[in-house]
């Protein structure tokens, strides 16, 4: 008799840890962080909130936020508005954790870069 109460009892308690488990599971997925980027090559300085899951690779929201802007994202940095820069190795969370929510996108080939023709000039009086 004790053995078949041992029996129900762990039915009970893996019953008990699968709820648990799938209560961890689905707040794990509800939780999402909200970021505020900038362009920053742009002089109105256009924004865009997104809203990404927290566990969520920050590269992935590097390249949403590049394509929203239409630059291109393989040559695109994110970085604070103090100027830091970002890693994008890392996850959403915990970027939104050390960094804040405001962002500001950089085209790196705008950061550095002359922008300007060459202007070869012609003597025609020669």
């Amino acid at each position: 008799r004790q053995k078949a109460k041992r029996v129900t009892d762990k039915k009970k308690r893996r019953k008990k840890r699968k709820g648990q488990r799938k209560l961890v599971s689905k707040s794990m997925a509800a939780s999402k962080v909200s970021f505020k980027i900038t362009l920053t090559s742009d002089p109105k300085l256009p924004f865009r909130v997104i809203n990404v899951p927290s566990n969520a690779p920050f590269t992935a929201v590097l390249k949403f936020a590049a394509e929203e802007f239409k630059v291109p994202a393989a040559t695109s940095a994110i970085i604070t508005n103090d100027g830091v820069g970002i890693n994008p190795s890392q996850t959403s969370g915990n970027v939104f954790l050390k960094h804040g929510s405001e962002l500001r996108l950089i085209p790196r080939d705008r950061v550095g870069a002359r922008i300007g023709m060459r202007l070869s000039w012609v003597d025609d009086e020669v």
